[in-house]
């Protein structure tokens, strides 16, 4: 069990999840904080937080890991299929389940989840722990983030004119170029003059991510309790979203093994191929909902999913990465 715990606090599952518990709470018993609009709201802060989160990120990433990571494409693009493509299309499949119903906005969330790229640090850990091909995690998680800046909007404007009453796609193409992706690219080009600086205090810039994070937790959740959006839900409805959520996890898993074993990668590339795929962002998650739902009091139930997901694919994930690595070592 200390083992087990060691692991889930390399990969982020730590006193952070606990935190975003006690913004969920603070953001139902005290709200008026997330509501304030002057002489600056959480929110704006929240806003500009996001940028840097970005430009931080680009700075840890240099062209030439970049252009070395290109060699082992044919997984590249498995991995990259099954983020962006097999996702969706499960989610999308179960769509008739939730019409009509009183969870349409849950489906939105799981949805919204499936179209995210996949998360980069606790991918990089889990494929470490089970020997997997290091390399190409860190490239796959990398390349993941900066695609999911187009195609995540792009499939998640599909439906979200319905739950919102509105999409710009040029407004929200705007936001994501200025917020999201222009950051990433001043950070690249400034990797060779400060990327190990930014290396260097990467700890602290990932207590400063987690810190927005929570912020925009704490305002989306505002939102949603003034609204009074979650009273619609049961107890048994949030525990079959969470059961709903790991299988989720566990019919991606297994169709990531299976294209492994039909394109016969070796052991290291399948391992990188089943965590790379399976996994989805929480950091990338929260700051475009910021985005892609500005001014709309469905956020929180929206991150919901997400928030479930990130926590359960971190126990499952590890639990599996534990065995794969016992099982090389016999």
């Amino acid at each position: 069990m200390k083992k087990l715990l060691a692991i889930l606090n390399k990969a982020g599952f730590d006193g952070f999840l606990l935190m975003i518990g006690v913004m969920i709470l603070l953001a139902y018993f005290l709200p008026q904080p997330g509501m304030v609009q002057e002489p600056v709201s959480l929110e704006e802060i929240a806003n500009v937080g996001v940028s840097f989160i970005f430009l931080f990120y680009g700075l840890r990433l240099s062209v030439e890991k970049l252009k070395a990571g290109l060699a082992n494409w044919k997984m590249h693009i498995i991995v990259q299929l099954t983020t962006f493509l097999v996702f969706p299309l499960i989610v999308l499949a179960s769509r008739p389940l939730f019409t009509g119903t009183d969870l349409e906005l849950l489906w939105l969330g799981i949805f919204f989840l499936a179209a995210l790229p996949s998360t980069v640090s606790s991918s990089v850990v889990m494929v470490s722990i089970a020997k997997g091909n290091i390399p190409a995690a860190i490239f796959n998680a990398s390349i993941s983030s900066l695609i999911g800046v187009i195609v995540t909007p792009l499939w998640v404007g599909l439906f979200i004119a319905s739950a919102t009453g509105a999409f710009d796609v040029t407004d929200i193409v705007i936001k994501l170029v200025l917020q999201v992706l222009l950051p990433v690219i001043i950070g690249i080009s400034l990797n060779s003059r400060f990327g190990a600086i930014a290396e260097k205090y990467k700890k602290y810039l990932k207590y400063f991510d987690q810190a927005i994070i929570l912020t925009i937790i704490y305002t989306s959740f505002c939102k949603s309790f003034s609204e009074n959006l979650f009273e619609g839900f049961t107890a048994l409805e949030l525990a079959g979203l969470a059961a709903g959520m790991m299988a989720l996890f566990f019919a991606v898993f297994f169709c990531v093994g299976l294209l492994s074993r039909f394109f016969g990668f070796s052991d290291e590339d399948r391992i990188t191929v089943l965590f790379c795929g399976s996994k989805k962002s929480l950091v990338h998650g929260t700051v475009m909902s910021k985005v892609l739902f500005q001014h709309s009091t469905i956020t929180g139930i929206v991150l919901l999913p997400l928030m479930l997901y990130h926590a359960l694919q971190l126990i499952a994930a590890s639990i599996i990465a534990q065995r794969m690595a016992r099982r090389k070592e016999v």
